[in-house]
């Protein structure tokens, strides 16, 4: 037989990868051996002196498969030698040669990627398995940190980079795994990888206000023996709360995940503007959410517990290196931000199809246009804050030091002009996505389209002169609380424009009540309370007595939980057919959502009644060391009972999802458009889409998105595609 069709160099050198994978999997085990049962030292001697063999033999047979990377080869095998000799009599190793191992393993690797393409991501991965283990060898002779327990887990980096360089020798297709599923340019992968990521983040941060909740209802105070979390503990909570559920949750589902994968799909391009950058967004997102997680697993310290705003002078004067994880992990997200905002933009401004003007926008990527440019222009100042404080606790700048010339204000300011803002990236996204649901499921258009995209606009304006209502209490002076009294009071106006356009577009409306519309349709009365009891926060006098008490945190939880959260929702069961081909399961859509209605009042309406009594947050006994707070004290135990039945009733959305995802298509589905909606994702794309350009045929757009119901149209949908 042929030579050609057998590749007789690449199964050698699969075979010796095979090898190689089973030394690094021999090696897992002895770590494994050696951190919960290291009293079997023999074994684990044993074990690593198999690994060492196997490593010889795997370098042998690469070094077989073609003259070009023979030496390769041989380093390694050369390598798997010297560590043989290390295991077998350690007591007459001298201390130089421990290092040797790795040296080889680099080189060996090295060459192998430098001679040869076809072979070059298994020599990466083995070069830097030898320049981790080096690495590793290396900084416990410089620094004292062998004995923190966290650096022994870290040798897992180069005995797992191991096993995959054996598995990528092995499978010809890992590597096109990799590029197609793990480090994706499709923007729909991109999507669904910001998707999955921020849900696990949310599942986590809602785990954390359980905790929180659990202590609040049941403490000292309440006649329990002991607390379950100390103070400090309960204060890292709410730090790390806050922040993976905005930063981490939030944010990454409803711009990353859904703007990703909707926006090119709504304007007719093939992909984002920018391909590579929107893989590099999503990784630096991934990567500051585990430095951040990362915070919890330091040794004899506590994460950051200096609140989600991360204030100084607190912040720089934590103790432990908490507060040090969470800065570094806040500038790798605003900097995934940055990226993916601006890819937004120019997709949206550039890669229009024919006949696709403004106005005929979905009102969903005017939301992401308006919210793209807030991230651009806000999160800025906040990266440099967050630089700037770094670097007072670890460099010994005097940024906000008052005592050096420093201003504690100025963080203040620096954050709020982010944060502000960063309300609206969170609420704009989600009123865009419930215009979508409800026009769809009214079967009517949009009532007032083109003022919600100018109030979007001018919202998205406004909301720069509004940050400093909340720092009404740091002596701003009358004349400065006034201006942005009335800022804020101004900016209410474009809220109630767009909300009051989604009431009127119900009127008249052949309204289909599924799973979608009825997160969309509870969206507009909670988005609307958590509106309206914002207004006394924005009134100096009223935001003396009511500032940093559960009022506040009610009137935020509003617009975000009910609000935007529920807009998510609204949006997964939406466009989960468009992503999968397959329609989720109305009856546990149904049980999921109004399980959630119910618990969500629960939980926040009564944090009003105690923020008007004066109960404090932050406070982890509840309150019942404050006279005032009695009488308001017993709805504590009924919020945490509502959040436990809130967390029963997401299982039901959790088992849909996944067991929606897992089943076969039904015969019923067939329909790319269940739907009947007029949109460009809908109407020319099949479901799921295809790959990378995402059309068959390049689209052209002849009217709006809402053109629904018109009379003397043979349907009651009007696709922007269809000529008339």
């Amino acid at each position: 037989m042929n030579k050609e069709k057998l590749n007789i160099p690449k199964s050698i050198y699969g075979f010796g990868g095979a090898l190689i994978s089973i030394s690094g999997i021999l090696l897992l085990c002895s770590f494994l051996v050696g951190t919960f049962l290291n009293y079997i030292v023999s074994a684990q001697t044993l074990i690593n002196s198999i690994s060492a063999f196997f490593l010889l033999i795997g370098g042998y047979y690469i070094s077989k498969a073609k003259p070009e990377i023979k030496w390769g080869g041989r380093l390694i095998s050369i390598s798997g030698l010297q560590a043989l000799y290390i295991y077998i009599s350690p007591s007459f190793t001298p201390d130089l040669i421990i290092y040797f191992p790795p040296i080889f393993l680099f080189f060996g690797g090295l060459i192998i990627r430098s001679v040869d393409n076809k072979f070059g991501l298994s020599g990466i991965l083995i070069s830097f398995s030898g320049l981790a283990s080096l690495i590793l060898l290396i900084l416990p002779k410089i620094f004292a940190i062998n004995s923190y327990p966290f650096f022994l887990y870290l040798y897992l980096i180069p005995i797992v980079l191991l096993i995959f360089a054996g598995f990528v020798s092995t499978c010809s297709e890992f590597k096109l795994f990799v590029s197609k599923y793990i480090f994706s340019i499709d923007h729909k992968w991109i999507g669904i990888q910001y998707g999955i990521t921020s849900m696990i983040f949310l599942l986590f941060g809602f785990s954390l206000m359980m905790i929180m909740r659990y202590q609040l209802a049941y403490n000292m105070g309440t006649g329990e023996l002991k607390d379950l979390i100390s103070p400090d503990m309960y204060n890292a909570l709410g730090a790390m709360h806050g922040t993976i559920m905005v930063f981490l949750g939030v944010v990454p589902m409803i711009v990353g995940a859904f703007g990703n994968y909707l926006v090119p799909l709504q304007v007719g391009a093939p992909d984002m503007a920018f391909p590579k950058l929107n893989m590099a967004s999503y990784w630096v997102y991934f990567i500051g959410g585990i430095v951040m997680l990362a915070s919890f697993f330091v040794p004899d310290a506590l994460p950051a517990h200096s609140g989600w705003t991360s204030y100084v002078p607190l912040a720089t004067l934590s103790s432990g290196s908490g507060q040090t994880f969470w800065l570094v992990g806040m500038i790798f997200l605003i900097t995934s931000s940055l990226l993916g905002s601006v890819n937004i933009l120019v997709t949206i401004i550039q890669l229009r199809v024919k006949g696709l003007t403004w106005m005929r926008l979905p009102f969903f990527v005017w939301t992401q246009l308006i919210t793209s440019f807030l991230l651009l222009l806000a999160f800025p100042p906040l990266e440099a804050a967050g630089i700037f404080q770094l670097l007072d606790r670890v460099a010994g700048t005097h940024f906000f030091d008052p005592y050096s010339g420093g201003s504690v204000l100025l963080y203040q300011h620096l954050f709020w002009f982010l944060a502000h803002p960063e309300v609206y990236v969170l609420i704009l996204p989600a009123l865009g996505i419930v215009a979508e649901i409800i026009s769809n499921n009214t079967r009517k258009p949009l009532w007032g389209y083109k003022p919600m995209v100018y109030s979007t606009i001018w919202l998205g304006f406004m909301s720069f002169i509004v940050w400093a209502h909340h720092m009404f209490l740091t002596g701003m002076g009358t004349t400065m609380s006034s201006f942005f009294m009335i800022t804020t009071m101004i900016i209410s106006v474009p809220s109630v424009v767009i909300l009051s356009s989604l009431f009127l577009s119900l009127w008249g409306g052949s309204i289909r009540f599924n799973t979608p519309m009825l997160f969309a349709l509870s969206f507009l009365p909670m988005f609307g309370i958590g509106g309206l009891t914002g207004l006394p926060l924005g009134l100096a006098t009223a935001d003396i007595h009511l500032h940093d008490t559960y009022y506040v945190i009610g009137h935020f939880h509003y617009v975000v939980a009910p609000g935007t959260i529920f807009a998510i929702f609204a949006g997964i069961y939406f466009w989960f057919p468009k992503i999968t081909g397959k329609t989720m399961n109305e009856t546990l859509g149904k049980i999921h959502f109004y399980g959630s209605l119910v618990a969500m009042n629960g939980i926040f309406m009564p944090m009003f009644l105690q923020g008007l009594a004066g109960v404090s947050r932050r406070l982890s006994n509840g309150g019942y060391d404050y006279a005032h707070a009695k009488e308001v004290l017993y709805l504590n135990e009924i919020m945490s009972i509502c959040a436990f039945a809130l967390f029963a009733f997401q299982l039901f959305f959790i088992v849909n999802f996944f067991w929606t995802l897992l089943r076969n298509r039904y015969d019923t589905e067939v329909d790319t458009n269940p739907w009947k909606s007029n949109t460009i994702e809908w109407t020319d794309t099949t479901s799921p889409p295809l790959g990378h350009g995402n059309f068959e045929v390049i689209p052209k757009v002849y009217r709006g998105a809402y053109e629904y119901s018109i009379e003397g149209h043979s349907k009651d949908y009007c696709p922007q595609t269809e000529e008339s």
